[in-house]
């Protein structure tokens, strides 16, 4: 049976990454020929990617989004790239905004430039819905206002809107996805979910968080992949923003409780003031608005909260090594 990515090239930045290596995974399965993009460190690694590329013929290549000549190198000859490739932690912006600019900005040009050089059919960027800042209405639709309420989130604006002024200047086939707090197997302990899950499952009698009372809208890796691929198969997203959310909306602690539960603790949930982010830069709600998604290429959420959050729990029992239950990592 033929699919819509059979023999297609792809290429996938920030591909050993949580959500990068998960799509991957996807687009091989659907017999793409995926180039996977990822940064270059000394010891060739390639993240999640390492063990799973060679079962999957994936074309593993090393460089600097930041680079772009590099880029070109590997964008030319594809049909459709997605650009995953960021600096993600909040707290790591306040203390070196100019390279997450560097990498989250100036690294999203780069691939705008090569994409319109080589003339790909699509360019799926990866925004957040962080650039909304804290809801002045929910659910939070494309039009909420732009609130950068940190260096990260100012830099995915400005990505976003020069991703938006290539469809417009050169008739680039862009569409902006904006996902809403996805969670699952392979997300660092940098994020909350594993977090509470790695502190929960190590017998502590503390689960130590941040602010318990801002409100997220989680979606499962896999349904936010699959929006990713609706998205880049379907001529009506391109030159669009497409939130990707359950609409729903949880706070901090009752997402540490409901975890502590589904682990089979009895921890107290605790609030740290060494994990409190600055006042004015904390988002206090997100919730998704995605009919914008479900309109245009059907796409809804299927996997409920608290299946997700099994997932998770099982990934990280099996996977102690990669989380430190007593470590802040920002």
């Amino acid at each position: 049976m033929t699919t819509f990515w059979n023999d297609r090239r792809v290429v996938v930045t920030g591909a050993g990454g949580f959500i990068g290596s998960h799509l991957v995974e996807r687009l091989a399965s659907a017999g793409a020929d995926v180039t996977a993009f990822v940064r270059y460190n000394s010891l060739n690694q390639a993240g999640f990617l390492d063990s799973i590329a060679s079962e999957m013929s994936v074309h593993v290549k090393h460089g600097d989004i930041t680079d772009l000549e590099t880029v070109r190198s590997v964008v030319r000859g594809a049909d459709t790239v997605f650009h995953l490739a960021a600096l993600v932690g909040i707290p790591y912006s306040y203390v070196h905004p100019t390279e997450v600019v560097e990498a989250n900005t100036n690294g999203t040009l780069n691939v705008l430039i090569a994409g319109r050089d080589a003339a790909v059919r699509r360019v799926v960027i990866t925004s957040t819905s962080e650039v909304y800042g804290s809801a002045v209405f929910t659910p939070m639709n494309e039009d909420h206002p732009k609130q950068p309420q940190s260096p990260y989130a100012a830099s995915k604006i400005a990505a976003d809107a020069l991703a938006l002024s290539f469809h417009r200047s050169f008739a680039l086939g862009v569409s902006i996805v904006r996902p809403f707090n996805t969670y699952g197997p392979r997300q660092s302990d940098r994020a909350i979910i594993p977090t509470i899950a790695a502190q929960a499952l190590s017998g502590a009698e503390e689960i130590l968080l941040g602010n318990l009372r801002p409100r997220r809208d989680l979606t499962f890796v896999t349904d936010t992949v699959e929006g990713f691929v609706a998205i880049a198969e379907s001529d009506r997203t391109v030159g669009l923003e497409i939130n990707l959310g359950s609409g729903k909306s949880i706070s901090v602690g009752e997402l540490a409780e409901r975890i502590v539960r589904l682990a089979g603790s009895s921890a107290d949930v605790r609030q740290d003031e060494e994990r409190v982010r600055p006042e004015t830069s904390e988002v206090r709600e997100l919730v998704a608005d995605a009919t914008r998604a479900r309109e245009l290429v059907g796409w809804e959420p299927r996997v409920t909260l608290d299946d997700g959050l099994r997932l998770v729990l099982d990934w990280v029992a099996g996977n102690r090594a990669l989380y430190d239950p007593s470590s802040y990592r920002i």
